[in-house]
């Protein structure tokens, strides 16, 4: 929506002119970084930021979006993070284009001391009502674009308008001039070559003794953005390298994050050094062969605590960065879900904090704005409130989003706890909270603060012809996870007419955990679900004993895994149903019986790999699934396992016996982990015999078989 424009007069670009002049000469004075919000009509903040950056000629300017000026670095869309690592004076974000919160975050850090921050939007009247390109991501199917609330938007324009930091021009009319306190003039950091700061110095130190010191004793490198943390990875690993010899692996949610770290140290090496030198994605590198003398990984908060777990056990020497307020993953989450893991699987580990800024100076005005407008600083409840009361006198509601968006206390609240919660919650995520047409927001509260809470969608209820469609993958309906996945993957093609609930997130503060809070909320969500006429409710997650076990204790029934592990989380997705209507139950056993027909083949197939422990409790209970064995089948396990007949040619037998003990109440529960995962895959998972005994840290072959025969016995 296009907003009534005045003229621009040459006395009012004049007072422009004197504004934006007098920012820069206050940011490069102070080495900080401003933002100035241009309002207005789309052509007309264009041109006025493109004849504003025209009077700073030579400086570096990125613009995102459209309406860029020739000769200008321009990105669109993801191409935001093709960004990370490299540095502008002056970065244009056209929101006119779309406000993407994630790009808006990667994009801030990239903006050096001295520069200025363009945020081109409509008038502020009417941002709200305006339909952004970004609600294609938003909608899902059965809603329609107009559904979309513009939540995200109202909030976005009343913290910019109360922001005293910031110019903002709207019409080609200077609405408001910013604060500005005199400083003494910073330099950039002090030249401590090739640190900048003292802190990244003392980090790289850190990071150099994992090394040379005991072995695993790892170190954590913890910062907000633009303090070097990064830089000091790769300057560490270049002295190792070049000074030692020694191989060093990098590992990172994606390769982009990681550019930084790789620049850095080839700056500082030769070509042929750089060969020992190399990145890997975790998923990949957890099941390589790869050795390496340090293992770097970097922005670790947006990679899950299991796969990390792994990580620690396989090499001995390895170092941590994540960012406190990170646009991907955060660090205070990460030392909630990780430190226990640290101290579990280390002989010691330490913290290192980088406080100084590198790319702009301390007091930058713009840092806390980001944090703001993102709400990349929000914190769940105090621990304090919520040990000390009493959980017999909770409320949980589910809340309108409009209360959210008044009362930024609780939004914050229930934010930081999604975060803290959540391996990888990003900026997107709270705008997908406030403004999905789909999503109800239901929270537990203790004397007024967030002890609970869970994101809940709404999926299902097409019609027939569409549910053929979608059963045939003709159609994929955007945001509905469950019926897709039920009707394309397991062939139940009257799924997508029903109707259900997605539990999209539920988190429970760490400060109560294991004290029953979220079976408790989970079950309001069941009865008022079950109220209000829906057929069943479902889960998808990335899969752990833990949370496997949250579920099944709710009475909820695995019935999907995905082939593939996520490439940050490690693990395999995991589907979980929870039938509330007749018809609903129909669905969830039938969707039961398929996922067990073909499991126990997908384990020599696709999950090889599996966990035994995650094969015990996706099987467990299923009488209904057993496989049928006749006396002989009984006889040649019964001959395994007391005489001397070769497992290879009772592999039938065995495999068609030990699903059925999984599939029973008391499956494998007697016996000790490793000596489970070598029943499992050797007659399951068909892994050859090096391996078996391998894993289960027996000698050979002759053990290993020897081992198996008596665990039959064991069980028979």
């Amino acid at each position: 929506m296009a907003c009534e424009q005045k003229p621009v007069t040459p006395q009012s670009t004049a007072g422009i002119d004197e504004c934006v002049d007098a920012l820069w000469a206050s940011v490069r004075d102070q080495f900080h970084r401003r933002m100035v919000w241009l309002s207005g009509d789309v052509a007309d903040v264009s041109a006025l930021a493109g004849r504003l950056l025209k009077q700073q000629p030579g400086i570096n300017i990125h613009w995102h979006g459209d309406g860029a000026p020739a000769d200008i670095q321009v990105s669109q869309g993801r191409e935001a993070f093709q960004q990370l690592g490299r540095e502008c004076d002056a970065l244009v974000f056209n929101a006119w284009s779309g406000f993407d919160p994630d790009a808006f975050g990667a994009l801030s850090g990239t903006l050096r001391g001295g520069g200025l921050l363009f945020l081109l939007t409509p008038s502020a009247a009417d941002w709200s009502t305006w339909s952004d390109p970004e609600y294609t991501r938003i909608a899902v199917a059965q809603f329609s674009v107009s559904e979309i609330s513009g939540r995200y938007l109202r909030r976005l324009t009343r913290l910019l308008q109360q922001d005293a930091g910031s110019l903002w021009i709207e019409s080609g009319e200077v609405k408001r001039r910013p604060v500005i306190h005199e400083m003494p003039a910073q330099q950039q950091t002090v030249d401590l070559s090739p640190c900048r700061t003292q802190d990244q110095q003392y980090a790289v130190e850190a990071v150099i003794h994992v090394v040379s010191g005991h072995r695993r004793r790892p170190v954590v490198l913890q910062s907000d953005r633009g303090r070097g943390k990064s830089a000091a990875f790769g300057i560490a690993a270049a002295r190792l390298i070049s000074e030692r010899q020694l191989r060093v692996v990098v590992t990172a949610p994606r390769r982009q994050a990681v550019e930084a770290v790789m620049e850095r140290a080839s700056a500082l090496l030769t070509p042929e050094q750089c060969q020992l030198l190399r990145y890997m994605p975790p998923d990949v590198l957890v099941r390589s062969d790869c050795d390496a003398d340090l293992l770097l990984v970097d922005e670790a908060a947006a990679i899950s605590a299991p796969l990390l777990e792994q990580l620690l056990k396989r090499y001995p020497r390895m170092a941590f960065s994540t960012t406190v307020h990170g646009y991907e993953g955060t660090g205070r989450g990460f030392a909630v879900r990780f430190n226990n893991v640290l101290d579990r699987c280390t002989n010691s580990w330490k913290t290192v904090m980088l406080n100084t800024p590198v790319r702009w100076g301390e007091g930058d005005p713009l840092e806390p704005l980001v944090f703001r407008l993102l709400m990349l600083d929000a914190n769940a409840a105090p621990d304090a409130v919520l040990e000390s009361a009493c959980l017999d006198d909770v409320q949980i509601s589910c809340v309108e989003r409009d209360q959210l968006i008044e009362d930024e206390t609780l939004l914050r609240e229930l934010f930081g706890l999604l975060v803290l919660a959540h391996y990888k919650t990003r900026p997107f995520d709270l705008r997908q909270l406030l403004d999905g047409p789909n999503l109800s927001v239901w929270l537990m509260r203790i004397q007024g603060h967030i002890a609970a809470a869970a994101l809940v969608a709404e999926e299902g209820g097409f019609s027939t012809e569409d549910a053929q469609d979608i059963s045939a993958d003709v159609r994929r309906p955007h945001g509905h996870l469950l019926p897709e996945t039920l009707a394309v993957h397991l062939g139940l093609v009257d799924a997508p007419a029903l109707r259900a609930q997605r539990v999209m997130r539920i988190a429970v503060h760490p400060a109560v955990q294991g004290r029953g809070l979220g079976s408790r909320l989970i079950a309001c969500i069941r009865d008022t679900a079950a109220a209000e006429g829906i057929d069943y409710l479902g889960s998808s997650f990335g899969a752990n004993d833990d949370l496997l076990r949250f579920w099944q204790n709710a009475d909820w029934t695995p019935v999907r895994i995905s082939e593939r592990r996520g490439a940050s989380s490690g693990s395999h997705s995991v589907i979980v149903l929870k039938p509330l209507s007749r018809t609903g139950g129909d669905l969830c056993a039938r969707a039961r019986q398929r996922f067990l027909r073909h499991f126990p083949h997908q384990l020599s197939d696709s999950l090889r790999d599996l966990e035994a422990r995650m094969v015990i409790a996706l099987m467990r209970n299923a009488p209904d699934s057993m496989q049928t064995l006749d006396d002989d089948d009984l006889e040649d396990v019964r001959r395994f396992a007391f005489e001397r007949r070769f497992p290879e040619s009772a592999i039938g037998a065995l495999w068609g016996w030990l699903c059925n003990r999984l599939m029973s109440e008391n499956t494998l529960d007697t016996l000790v982990d490793t000596d489970a995962g070598l029943l499992i895959a050797r007659f399951l998972q068909k892994r050859d015999w090096s391996t078996c005994a391998r894993d289960a840290g027996l000698g050979g072959h002759d053990q290993a078989l020897a081992r198996l025969r008596e665990l039959v016995r064991q069980l028979l």
